[in-house]
């Protein structure tokens, strides 16, 4: 029996969010379980349905014998006022109970964005938002994903995080659980013991002062907690990926996802180092998976979904050294029975174009070309590792192979930008329309489709560009009107909202003083702000104000190398030294070769075990 009501049910949109009972879904007897754990996407389903990381935790939770977990996706609006108003408490699809009775509620932190539905779903299920408010009565709360590499924005929500991947961490925090429960021991003793653990960081633990100009003063563990508390926390990573748990069934959605569709992790890591981008750092050292061992994945997820659709999931597919090798193996096991494959962040060239219209999947559809800057002197600034003659050489090759849909993705804002760089994007934009021009010359041709996309830059932990300062959202309008105004009419045009560009960076870079500025926010009706219609950028300016503190100051402020930032806290296994020195080679716009060019000491290669990624092929195999 569901939860909510069938009354209910009828008058919301999408219903089949709120049920559960899809395939695959796991359902244990919660009598026999020692741990029930809550595993909340701060979203809607359609959305956290798409998430990798989800699928894989959850049955990897549930491969254990005596934990159940199960999932929750923040209600659309349309609910969340109904339970409101009815006094319905926030449940778990699986069990249709309430999450207030569980005993940890973990939250995946994926996008600064989604920070006000986090306290938002807390608050619906019953249970205290601050962590100082939740006695040993209320669930632990656990968080996790690639925003708490910068924990320190929602450290007062959180009893503790777990910082980098969770595969093997997760189940060394529920047996540390286990263990405190069975000797009916608090969530003091519980926090102590799993501070222990590699990756596991406790909020409560540790003290922060600052100057007078509002930076950083001191940051460090408790007198009380020193023994158990570390000075910084080392992220925690998988070693060997071929050992990794894999599930061989996933959730099939009654509401289709965003991506609905098998996921293929092929690797994790890249090996390019773009200086702007964060997950090419978060996610080092790279590590690959043995064709073998995908292919038995792919195997067993198709025969338990059902799916016709395989993705290969990767930072930049084209880099996964045996790729010749396993696209020839899915094409022959799967093409024959209609299961079609799709390969997105492949580099444009000959062979991924041949491979291209191999795959049934795309059906000559629309690539999505990156140059990310208008001009090679910035390409060489953010170190994109790319020029012009590849890019013109790629849309080339695409146009020939009777494609007319091409995407151009650039930042504004970057880093040392200037308007003839700017102005360099539309120019690029033009040359590409130039090469579709001439090739169908002469010809009858469909109308070509190209469109120009562009995002605002914003400087975010753990990046080169870490101490860098976004341009303002008045500057961001005005680039932006630049490009359009300069622009082809027979090219497209789209562009990231500034408001939210500005409050993604303030948000990103916070300090502790930010989760207040979230709070007031939160408490002025803010949730859902990565849904443009929702996100009210008034609202957060004031809750800025309401607590004494300035968004520019986070967002716009250069920062000094030597100066104690948020997320100091945390090891990411790339050294601050090796940042700092790729931010100095970006000022005077030098290049830093990929990683199997040539090894850069970014620090990350000692955590495997000395093994450098040019060797990592033999190793896999």
């Amino acid at each position: 029996m569901s939860y909510i009501s069938d009354k209910i049910l009828y008058t919301v949109e999408k219903p089949a969010r709120y049920t559960g009972g899809e395939l695959n879904s796991v359902v244990k007897d919660k009598s026999k379980v020692s741990v029930r754990i809550a595993f909340c996407y701060p979203d809607i389903y359609d959305i956290g349905m798409s998430y990798p990381g989800m699928k894989i935790l959850y049955r990897l939770l549930n491969s254990i014998d005596d934990i159940w977990c199960e999932r929750v996706f923040a209600p659309w609006t349309d609910l969340e006022k109904i339970m409101r108003e009815q006094g319905l408490k926030l449940f778990a699809l699986e069990s249709q109970e309430e999450i207030r009775n569980f005993d940890i509620v973990m939250f995946t932190m994926q996008y600064e964005m989604g920070y006000t539905n986090i306290l938002n779903m807390l608050e619906l299920a019953g249970i205290p938002v601050k962590a100082k408010d939740r006695g040993d009565d209320y669930p632990l709360i656990l968080g996790g994903g690639p925003s708490t590499l910068n924990p320190e924005p929602m450290s007062g929500f959180f009893d503790l995080f777990n910082l980098g991947e969770g595969e093997e961490m997760l189940p060394e925090i529920m047996e540390v659980f286990k263990s405190v429960k069975k000797k009916k021991g608090g969530k003091k003793e519980f926090l102590r013991e799993a501070a222990k653990i590699e990756g596991v960081y406790v909020p409560s633990f540790y003290d922060v002062e600052y100057n007078e100009d509002g930076t950083i003063k001191r940051f460090g563990p408790k007198e009380e907690f020193k023994d158990v508390a570390k000075p910084r926390i080392r992220k925690r990573i998988v070693r060997d990926l071929n050992k990794m748990f894999a599930p061989d069934k996933i959730n099939v959605a009654f509401v289709p996802p965003v991506h609905d569709r098998i996921m293929l992790e092929i690797f994790r890591g890249c090996i390019r180092g773009c200086r702007f981008c964060q997950a090419g750092f978060i996610y080092r050292p790279v590590r690959e998976k043995n064709p073998d061992v995908l292919m038995q994945n792919a195997c067993e997820l198709v025969k338990n979904t059902g799916y016709d659709e395989i993705s290969l999931l990767s930072l930049s597919t084209s880099d996964y050294t045996m790729l010749p090798e396993l696209t020839e193996r899915l094409i022959d096991e799967f093409e024959p029975r209609k299961i079609s494959l799709s390969l997105p962040s492949l580099r444009v060239d000959s062979f991924s174009m041949d491979l291209m219209d191999r795959v049934s999947s795309l059906r000559k559809s629309g690539i999505t070309f990156a140059p990310e800057a208008g001009t090679q002197r910035m390409r060489d600034i953010i170190n994109k590792g790319i020029t012009e003659e590849d890019i013109l050489h790629s849309a080339e090759l695409a146009f020939n192979s009777g494609r007319n849909n091409i995407k151009l993705y650039f930042m504004l804002g970057l880093p040392e930008e200037t308007d003839e760089d700017l102005l360099g994007i539309p120019a690029l934009a033009k040359k590409v329309l130039g090469i579709y021009d001439r090739i169908h010359a002469g010809k009858k041709a469909r109308r070509p489709e190209i469109t120009v996309s562009v995002s605002t830059f914003v400087p975010k932990p753990h990046t080169p560009f870490q101490w860098r300062e976004q341009i303002s959202k008045e500057e961001i309008l005005r680039r932006q009107t630049l490009i359009k105004t300069a622009l082809d009419r027979r090219i497209s045009f789209s562009w990231h909202d500034a408001e939210t560009s500005v409050l993604e960076a303030a948000m990103s870079r916070g300090d502790r003083r930010t989760g207040d500025v979230i709070y007031s926010a939160w408490k002025m009706g803010q949730t859902f702000d990565a849904w443009q219609e929702h996100m009210n950028f008034d609202n957060w300016k004031k809750a800025y104000a309401e607590n004494g503190l300035d968004m520019s100051f986070y967002n716009e402020r250069k920062r000094n190398y030597d100066e104690i930032l948020p997320w100091d806290v945390v090891d990411i296994c790339v050294t601050k030294e090796f940042l700092q020195r790729e931010d100095e080679k970006a000022t005077r716009g030098e290049l830093t070769p990929n990683c199997r060019e040539k090894c850069s000491h970014c620090g990350a290669v000692k955590y495997r075990g000395g093994l450098c990624v040019d060797k990592i092929q033999d190793k896999i195999r």
